[in-house]
């Protein structure tokens, strides 16, 4: 059984001269025991949502296609729920309790013994090097140790999928790969399944073992992309590998190719007069893909903002 499936999905916006997503094609299908991190790229912007966050969201639950299936180990994805945690690109913290209050909010919430939930939030705490600081507040935290307990927040209730929109964007160069390495200590861990939105190239070769790139709307697959590169990987690598230096040439001259486009269009959609239209036959082909569609829309009433 595959874990995460997105059937024929479609999600549109009234008013819009043309739809946010149509034909998408696939996210990650990982079966149960083969999952791995994916690099998703896409900078096509609708509604203030980029394209690629729509989709995420419609993962989580927060948005609902207008037609088509989204299934998470079989079973239909209609709202937010336990076996999907997610980090933001801010980390939406409660300020007002501490980094071990806010890791166990979740468990806390559902009503979890505490013998269960405190020794798992102690070692995610510390697996984070954020031992010690279980009783600060956000505000004495940087935004590196903010992220970090987001993080495991996310992670404490065991989900099957983690999704991660831009996380580590806002942080400075060596917060960031301090952050992508400890991602990559936890998953090695879990083999939790993570869709990973970023529009950095060298992040995503870094982090995935697949990286989808997003056409400009309406949103496609452009580009499956297989990340061979032997684990565990370092920047170091990345700078010095041929193999990795030809993975980010291809992916950047596909992200390119899209941004390009989005500057020829006009706000409604359409292209603006004397713009060059878009190459034929430039989407790559995916295999094993099943068409799905969707588009940006407002989040419900989760309190959470992109």
């Amino acid at each position: 059984m595959r874990r995460l499936r997105l059937s024929e999905v479609d999600r549109r916006i009234i008013g819009l001269a043309v739809p946010a997503l149509a034909t998408l094609v696939v996210l990650p299908l990982y079966n149960l025991t083969d999952t791995a991190i994916v690099g998703h790229l896409g900078r096509a912007q609708l509604g203030g949502l980029a394209l690629a966050t729509t989709v995420l969201n419609l993962i989580a639950g927060f948005d609902r296609p207008t037609s088509g299936k989204i299934l998470l180990e079989g079973r239909p994805v209609r709202r937010p729920g336990p076996d999907r945690g997610v980090v933001f690109q801010e980390p939406l913290l409660f300020p007002w309790l501490s980094v071990l209050e806010n890791v166990t909010f979740g468990p806390r919430m559902h009503g979890d013994p505490p013998d269960e939930y405190l020794p798992k939030a102690a070692r995610l705490i510390e697996q984070v090097g954020l031992g010690g600081f279980e009783r600060h507040r956000p505000y004495e935290l940087s935004g590196g140790m903010k992220q970090r307990t987001a993080l495991a927040r996310a992670w404490i209730g065991s989900p099957r999928v983690l999704l991660m929109d831009e996380p580590f964007a806002a942080l400075d160069a060596q917060t960031r790969l301090m952050m992508q390495e400890q991602l990559v200590h936890l998953w090695e861990q879990t083999k939790t399944t993570v869709v990973f939105i970023t529009h950095d190239v060298e992040e995503a070769i870094l982090l995935a073992d697949r990286v989808l790139v997003m056409t400009s709307r309406p949103g496609r697959i452009k580009a499956d992309i297989a990340v061979s590169l032997k684990r565990p990987r370092s920047y170091e690598q990345l700078i010095s590998s041929n193999s990795a230096a030809e993975l980010k040439r291809q992916i950047f001259h596909l992200v390119r190719e899209e941004t390009l486009k989005t500057m020829d269009r006009n706000p409604d959609g359409g292209r603006r007069p004397g713009a060059t239209p878009p190459e034929t036959g430039s989407v790559v082909p995916i295999t094993q893909a099943n068409q799905i569609a969707g588009g940006a829309a407002e989040r419900k009433a989760s309190g959470r903002h992109h």
